[in-house]
């Protein structure tokens, strides 16, 4: 589904990522962990190009560095940024409306509006209520929904449980396995290890720029000198 080989990234003479290298099959959750600055958000902007990188990035064999984001999201990559990127003065049926690709409409793919209603009774009694109302757990349900409105083979998921109540991180781990069910590759970018080490099926820890391990949670769970360098605070 997804193969990253020697990508290298910059923010201006900033050299953040430094040969990364990650492959992502279909339906596979894979979790990308590591503490904070060490880019694992910039992997998911570089992948999405929203910052160009240099290496491989190949998508479903073809090869999309240096394509624009629009053109890689038309292709079939979703990508839920950790700011919860809502349209604040639209209403939550409104942004569920923008998730849909040119020429999509509503229940042509995988996800229909109704699916996410169903899913999420919040965003159904909040359906013609402007987004900018929504607490923080809802505006973030609402835009994982928004992405996967455009039916992606692929979704990138950026610190989704990030400020959530116990409750609303339970539903986000939901959505994430209902994703992987429906055949849906997930890159999940977390800081909460007990809920990646739950639903993933692999692991890939970064520190500086790198990957530093690869391997199943299991083996991650066994690996004491691995969390302690590069997870443990």
């Amino acid at each position: 589904m997804l193969d990253v080989t020697n990508m290298h990234a910059y923010y201006g003479k900033s050299h953040i990522l430094q040969g990364v290298t990650m492959n992502i099959q279909e339906g596979e959750i894979v979790a990308l962990l590591g503490r904070n600055g060490v880019g694992r958000s910039t992997t998911c902007k570089a992948i999405m190009g929203a910052l160009e990188p240099t290496g491989s990035v190949r998508f479903k064999g073809q090869e999309i560095a240096g394509k624009k984001a629009y053109e890689i999201a038309n292709l079939g990559i979703g990508y839920v940024p950790e700011n919860r990127d809502i349209f604040p003065g639209l209403t939550t049926r409104q942004n569920l409306t923008l998730g849909l690709k040119p020429g999509q409409k509503d229940g042509m793919g995988r996800w229909s509006m109704q699916n996410m209603f169903d899913m999420f009774s919040n965003l159904k009694e909040r359906a013609d209520v402007e987004a900018s109302v929504l607490s923080g757990g809802e505006q973030q349900m609402l835009t994982m929904c928004r992405t996967l409105m455009g039916d992606p083979d692929f979704v990138m998921i950026d610190e989704p449980t990030e400020g959530l109540s116990p409750q609303m991180v339970q539903k986000v781990a939901d959505i994430l396995q209902e994703i992987a069910r429906r055949g849906i590759a997930t890159l999940l970018v977390e800081q909460k290890l007990s809920i990646a080490m739950d639903i993933a099926n692999r692991v890939y820890v970064m520190g500086h720029g790198q990957i530093v391990f690869e391997g199943t949670p299991d083996e991650l769970r066994r690996r004491d000198d691995v969390r302690k360098e590069w997870l443990e605070v």
